[in-house]
């Protein structure tokens, strides 16, 4: 879905060099060169683009719910490791980007998804994601956001990234977690409270053509990943007036629950058994966290999280 409305950004970047108004494009990528820093040092949000009525009907659509599990005071910055990827990331994006769900069930919190470097390299594309609150997911990014000395931030990481998304397939609890680190490095030297985030329902909104580790399609994905730096699922889902075949997503329902803190004590110079331990214990809550809502939400008792 990004990437279709960045490339719309991009044509319509290239429109503009190439016909009677290049001078805007000019003007643009001056203006370009000198924001560039700006999706690192906390973005340039717009209530305006987060309450459009739009993302309502977003929401409604599959539908999605924000559910709290416990308090999280505003006199803390926290880390919030968002599970699973899926396709679209939609439990992320209309929770933390849009309508008002999450100021109304942590207040004095404001919420920074954080999202791949190169999107913010699109034309254009780049305004619209910052308005909605999406920041860089560089280290020097969340380095910004949790410097907050006065606590009231709180870092959105889809921990499993873009490789992850090769494995969002209906019913898959497959998280790419065991090698993921550098998140809990960076709680521990900012003092940064860890939050296990789990999003059911996300993996349930597009059927993706197999691709099993070890096969071709998979061998190809990767290597492109690593190339490009974003996946190439190949998914489809339902049409406009027909559910057999099409790019729009089922309607399934969406239920990210928000865990309980994990208190992190400040470490400036964390030693590898010190993230480790971290680590450990995040996995450990992130798992209970599954655990006990996996019933409600039409999880089968005998399944569980595999971590990779």
């Amino acid at each position: 879905f990004l990437s279709l409305v960045a490339e719309f950004c991009c044509g319509f970047f290239v429109i503009l060099i190439l016909g009677k108004f290049w001078f805007l494009a000019v003007l643009y990528l001056l203006w370009l060169y000198l924001d560039w820093q700006t999706p690192c040092t906390g973005g340039r949000r717009s209530q305006w683009v987060r309450s459009w009525t739009l993302w309502k009907y977003f929401r409604e659509y599959f539908p999605i719910h924000l559910i709290k599990t416990s308090d999280l005071s505003p006199h803390h910055n926290y880390l919030l490791g968002f599970h699973p990827h899926g396709v679209l990331v939609a439990g992320a994006f209309g929770n933390f980007c849009t309508g008002p769900s999450f100021k109304n069930l942590f207040p004095g919190l404001t919420p920074y998804l954080h999202i791949m470097p190169i999107w913010f390299s699109c034309p254009f594309f780049r305004e619209y994601i910052m308005s909605a609150g999406m920041v860089s997911a560089s280290k020097e990014s969340v380095s910004y956001v949790l410097n907050n000395k006065g606590g009231g931030h709180a870092s959105i990481i889809v921990i499993g990234g873009a490789e992850e998304s090769l494995n969002a397939h209906p019913g898959s609890l497959t998280l790419n977690i065991l090698k993921r680190k550098g998140f809990i490095k960076m709680a521990l030297k900012h003092g940064a409270h860890l939050v296990p985030v789990f999003s059911f329902g996300e993996n349930e909104l597009f059927k993706q053509v197999a691709n099993p580790k070890g096969s071709w399609l998979r061998n190809i994905q990767e290597k492109m990943q690593k190339i490009m730096g974003f996946a190439l699922p190949l998914f489809h889902a339902r049409g406009v007036f027909q559910y057999s075949f099409g790019l729009i997503p089922y309607r399934q329902p969406i239920h990210t629950v928000v865990g309980s803190p994990i208190p992190v004590k400040q470490n400036l110079n964390p030693t590898t058994a010190e993230i480790e331990q971290l680590h450990t214990l995040y996995l450990q809550k992130l798992r209970q966290l599954f655990e006990e809502h996996k019933r409600n939400y039409g999880i089968p008792e005998h399944k569980s999280l595999i971590f990779e």
